[in-house]
């Protein structure tokens, strides 16, 4: 996890923030850069996921992902790790 001019895991570090915060019951909690690292790279993967699930859904000709084009992904993810 790297983090490089404001960006965490290649999302913009408020972006990761407010995305975090919109969950958050209590408006005083507070996120660490550590935590926004993390929720960086968590984002990287899913959104890793769904690209490679669009792609799949192409190539088998589909207007939409569905779940089936998501498992056929997922042993490449975990290859990724």
């Amino acid at each position: 996890m790297e983090e490089r001019g404001g960006h965490a895991g290649g999302f913009r570090k408020d972006t990761v923030d407010r995305l975090l915060r919109l969950h958050f019951r209590d408006g005083r909690t507070r996120v660490n850069a550590d935590a926004q690292l993390l929720m960086a790279e968590l984002l990287k993967v899913f959104v890793r996921a769904a690209a490679r699930a669009a792609r799949q859904a192409q190539a088998e000709d589909l207007n939409k992902v569905d779940i089936e084009q998501l498992e056929k992904v997922l042993p490449q993810l975990l290859l990724d790790f």
